[in-house]
């Protein structure tokens, strides 16, 4: 009997271990799973986590030569049924496509499948994806997936994490808002770069599960409801780089909890609530670039779990630092461009585990706390662009021994460079002195061999160059900056710094020939020097460059045709104010991407190239005060985003009767003035003058190039402000700047002859028409009238007759007018601007009467020509846009 117990027991005790082993896999499921395996390359070029590994080539065996999958790396199986429910082969080096035949998909009891961080060579997410029904994680992120997301995914309605982000993918159809209808259980949505093209979604309701939304990049346009982010389990919310995407910021309340919020390079705007504070939770905050208003809530104090808090570039009302301090984890402390003014508080030293700190682009006074000094791990000190004072010692800093920024450029201080302690000067990558009063080049850069990036403009550097700068650094310099100080030349006439991309040496008093930068070079700047010579074809290697602006000197010769190689990369190509001759070589004659081109007062001769037709993208042509001999270039008509067009001062001839299409859809700026131009004008010339025709009333920024360069640890954003020489006032003018509602026609000095078009009235945002000096006749069109913008009209030295219309007297803001030297008669209409204006403005006209004339001044001599700048220097402009 006891041995019947004894065997029963033991019996018993075999079923429960052997029911405790775990089954091994399915063979139809371990043969989907080398089949899968077998239809993939290992390329070590498809993954790029440092952690990658080939998991399918670590899998074990069980010794008997068939392997139980359930052992293989990356494969989970339930341990009842023996089926594999999770696959994670992320980051294995898995190079080729996936289609619907895939193995992969007769998984069908998968739970969890990981594909990131490998190679599908832009295959498209197979629609047998619906297969996989029980599916609660997906994760194919960064995989080289493209095209549209198939309509099956919402088919997988067990869904908790679904992470598509870092592909070529689309969501269109189905969309964001069908995603979120079906896919109710979602805790984790992210699908950065995803190209949705969509509006946000409407209301949060289906989302409440969501704990991390991720959104980056995605097109997302229109407005967010402020429901989101009251999500009761929302953790995580990143929707940053989504310009067109709108919002506003709700009230918040305690019981959130909201860890990371970003949503920089969006279009929010309104102003932080001050229950911002209460996001007491919160420890990544990032509203870079954006529209927000109001002063900075002091309510930020509260957030003292904040690592990271970046504010800069919003449209705060001024305010001081006070709120900062209590924040004792921050790491990242961004408030560049947030309108801060004051000192910089003691209480800034609290945060010593800073590691960057940037308070650029404010109005902050005073001199830099000595607490700023306590931030012993601080790598990034970004001050510029403030006005803070004093003489500072370089030596101080060197008391933050891991700082490899430094950035004092464009305040008020004096920085005594010379270094009296023992020791050696840490590398630093990063040196902005702009501006701080520097007589000499700071010995310590002598041992400098790791920079990136040197900046020494507008100080007060004397002589040459010496080699010994950049010797050190010749490897790693990237963006190299000694713009307006006196330098006269340099030790070594050739740069051999293997990979600079920014070079800036304008307004110094170089000498001799270009020097020439490496063949690395994207911005070229040696403008306002007093450099000689030819253009060097030696320039045509540098594949990259996309600005270059050799103006203001003495250059002269012929330009080689090598010029057109840069046709590729360059963007700007300023030649202003130099001595070249010979025809202007074929520029555009492939693809293009200049913006601006500048050849303004040379000898260029000949004809304008017919290449500059290919220019798809010029805003700018400048080649006025040359001696070039052409008729008017219709063809450039259809460049679309065409802006100014300067001829004025050359050798052009004919008439500009429309013999093909007279386009110039954006074009707001022409000059034509000071040629040999005949004929009519016809109605059908300003007919197409779109941009001409529509005021902006909000338009407030100069016109300007947008240029972006990038450095090996920055992009630089680089606004190249547009110039142009017009006459005003009779005076010939150079605008540095011209503000972006400057609209301006002028066709002065001429030999046109005709009607003014009626159909010039309808140009609404036009503010400058100059007329002068040609053989108009007929009548004023009283059509000028509705030019409400006008500031100056200058339509004298012609053959102009009848009366002066009274519909000028609409024109509240005409500063200037002219009409002397013609053939009108009858009464000066009275009142308004017209009571401004002296006698000289209707001289000559006989037949006119009224005030400012008098009974015994009704004529006077011919008015002069316009004057050069250099002749009228003490009066002022019309329209002064420095």
């Amino acid at each position: 009997m006891f041995r019947c117990l004894l065997f029963l027991f033991a019996l018993c005790l075999l079923t429960g271990r052997a029911s405790s082993l775990p089954t091994a896999c399915h063979d139809s499921e371990r043969l989907a799973l080398l089949q899968f395996k077998e239809s993939f390359f290992i390329r070590y070029s498809a993954s790029k986590a440092p952690s990658a590994y080939p998991k399918v080539q670590q899998r074990k065996s069980d010794g008997k030569g068939n392997g139980d999958c359930c052992a293989w790396d990356g494969v989970e199986c339930n341990n009842k049924t023996g089926h594999v429910i999770g696959l994670d082969l992320s980051s294995s080096f898995l190079y080729g496509s996936i289609d619907s035949n895939s193995s992969l998909f007769h998984l069908l009891h998968l739970r969890r499948l990981n594909l990131s961080d490998n190679n599908f060579k832009g295959s498209k997410i197979p629609s047998t994806i619906a297969n996989l029904s029980r599916l609660s994680n997906l994760d194919v992120s960064s995989s080289a997936f493209s095209g549209q997301i198939p309509s099956q995914v919402l088919k997988l309605s067990k869904l908790v994490i679904l992470h598509l982000s870092g592909n070529q993918l689309e969501l269109r159809s189905p969309g964001l808002r069908n995603l979120a209808e079906k896919l109710t259980k979602l805790k984790e949505l992210h699908l950065n770069g995803v190209n949705m093209s969509s509006p946000a979604p409407q209301n949060g309701g289906n989302l409440s599960s969501l704990i991390s939304i991720s959104m980056l990049d995605c097109n997302l346009h229109g407005e967010l409801p402020a429901t989101i982010f009251q999500l009761t389990n929302l953790q995580v919310l990143r929707l940053r780089d989504n310009p067109y995407l709108t919002g506003k910021f709700p009230e918040f309340n305690r019981s959130s909890l909201i860890e990371v919020l970003k949503v920089a390079n969006t279009s929010f705007s309104g102003s932080l609530p001050s229950s911002i504070g209460e996001l007491t939770k919160l420890k990544h905050m990032d509203l870079y670039y954006n529209n927000f208003s109001g002063q900075i809530p002091s309510s930020l104090a509260n957030l003292t779990e904040l690592t990271y808090l970046s504010l800069s570039c919003n449209n705060f009302s001024p305010r001081t630092l006070s709120w900062v301090g209590k924040q004792t984890k921050l790491t990242i402390l961004d408030l560049s461009h947030t309108n801060l003014y004051g000192e910089i508080p003691s209480s800034l030293g609290n945060l010593t585990l800073l590691t960057y700190l940037d308070l650029s682009y404010n109005k902050l006074q005073g001199q830099i706390p000595q607490s700023i000094f306590n931030l012993g791990n601080l790598r990034t000190l970004v001050l510029e662009q403030n006005e803070m004072n004093g003489t500072w010692k370089f030596e101080s800093f060197l008391n933050l021994s891991n700082l490899i920024d430094l950035v004092l450029s464009d305040n008020y201080l004096s920085l005594d460079t010379n270094i009296t302690i023992n020791g050696t000067v840490q590398k630093f990558r990063y040196l902005g002195l702009a501006y701080c009063n520097l007589s000499e080049f700071p010995e310590f850069l002598r041992e400098q061999d790791e920079l990136d990036i040197l900046h020494l403009s507008r100080n007060k550097i004397h002589g040459q160059i010496p080699k010994w700068v950049w010797e050190k650094s010749k490897e790693s310099l990237s963006s190299f900056d000694l713009s307006e100080n006196f330098l006269t030349g340099f030790d070594q006439p050739i740069f051999p710094l293997i990979n600079l991309k920014f070079l800036n040496l304008e307004s110094n008093k170089l000498q001799g020939s270009l020097p020439i930068p490496p063949s690395s070079i994207l911005y070229y700047s040696i403008s306002n020097n007093s450099l000689t010579g030819e253009f060097s074809p030696l320039l045509c290697n540098s594949s990259s460059l996309a600005f270059l602006d050799l103006s203001d000197n003495n250059f002269s010769g012929m330009l080689p045709q090598c010029l057109a190689n840069l046709n590729e990369s360059l963007l700007v190509l300023s030649l202003r104010n130099n001595s070249f001759v010979g025809s202007i070589p074929q520029l555009c004659i492939k693809r293009s991407k200049l913006r601006v081109i500048d050849f303004n007062q040379n000898q260029f001769q000949g004809q304008l190239p017919r290449s500059l037709a290919n220019c798809g993208m010029v805003e700018s042509l400048n080649v006025g005060n040359n001696q070039l001999n052409d008729t008017f270039p219709f063809w450039l008509g259809k460049l679309p985003e065409l802006r100014i067009l300067v001829l004025r001062r050359n050798q052009f001839h004919g008439t500009i009767v429309q013999r093909e299409s007279f386009e110039f859809p954006k074009l707001q700026i022409i000059d034509l003035s000071f040629n040999r131009f005949t004929g009519k004008l016809l109605s059908q010339q300003f007919r197409n003058f779109i941009a001409m025709k529509v005021f902006d009333a909000a338009a407030s920024s100069y016109l300007h190039a947008n240029t972006d360069f990038k450095t090996q640890n920055l992009i630089w954003h680089y606004e190249l402000p547009y110039s142009v020489m017009i006459t005003s006032k009779g005076i010939e003018r150079n605008y540095e700047k011209i503000q972006e509602f400057l609209v301006a026609i002028d066709f002065s000095s001429n030999n046109f002859e005709g009607c003014i078009p009626k159909n010039i009235g309808n140009l609404k945002a036009l503010r400058l028409l100059n007329f002068s000096n040609n053989v108009f006749s007929c009548h004023i069109p009283p059509s000028l009238g509705n030019l409400s913008n006008f500031e100056s009209l200058d339509l004298s030295h012609n053959n102009l007759s009848g009366e002066i219309p009274s519909e000028l007297l609409q024109l509240t803001f005409l500063e200037y007018f002219n009409i002397s030297q013609n053939y009108l008669k009858g009464q000066i209409p009275q009142g308004k601007q017209f009571a401004t204006f002296e006698n000289n403005s209707f001289g000559s006209n006989p037949g006119l009467r009224g005030k400012p004339l008098s009974k015994t001044c009704t004529s006077f001599q011919a008015s002069p020509p316009p004057l050069s700048s250099e002749e009228n220097q003490g009066q002022e402009p019309l329209l002064e846009f420095d």
